[in-house]
């Protein structure tokens, strides 16, 4: 047994010899990919934006979800202000409407609470929506604020130009 298993290993050493599969790596080909590769995870955000702006250029349409909607809820006028304002100066969004109060009921701990609540509306790019959340989450005095994202499927090709210009991509 011991034979056969020396032979086999001998087999196996000598079709993968070390400088080949050193070889192998090292060959231009398998470079060229590699890099081609990490490019293209690097370059990622900014192809998409650029395949974007090409279709909609070239076809005179908006691809759906390029843009979202968020809905965030805020105790009073002042932190619907506090909030706004600080996302605006981040240019997280291109626009906040700020709507009046509105009558909230909802389940805490266990029981039915009701409350009035002013309801914040931004708009932004749908890349946006992770790094505006994490803020809102940051500075919001609510223990779990209401932060929805609805991405856009339609609307003025205009104003989601706008949006974009509004609202850098990173």
């Amino acid at each position: 047994m011991t034979f056969v298993m020396n032979g086999k290993m001998d087999w196996l050493y000598q079709r993968c010899h070390r400088e080949s599969i050193n070889q192998s790596f090292f060959r231009p080909g398998f470079l060229i990919i590699c890099l081609g590769m990490l490019l293209t995870l690097v370059m990622y955000p900014a192809l998409r934006t650029l395949g974007f702006q090409l279709h909609s250029a070239l076809t005179g349409s908006y691809m759906s979800g390029h843009h979202s909607v968020i809905l965030i809820n805020c105790p009073n006028e002042q932190a619907a202000k506090d909030i706004s304002r600080a996302i605006m100066e981040r240019r997280l969004a291109a626009c906040v409407n700020i709507f009046p109060k509105s009558y909230t009921m909802y389940y805490w701990k266990g029981e039915i609470q009701d409350a009035t609540e002013i309801l914040l509306m931004a708009k932004t790019r749908t890349s946006k929506i992770q790094r505006l959340k994490d803020f809102v989450k940051s500075i919001h005095p609510y223990d779990v604020p209401e932060i929805l994202s609805f991405p856009v499927e339609d609307g003025s090709l205009s104003y989601m130009k706008w949006i974009d210009d509004a609202v850098p991509d990173d």
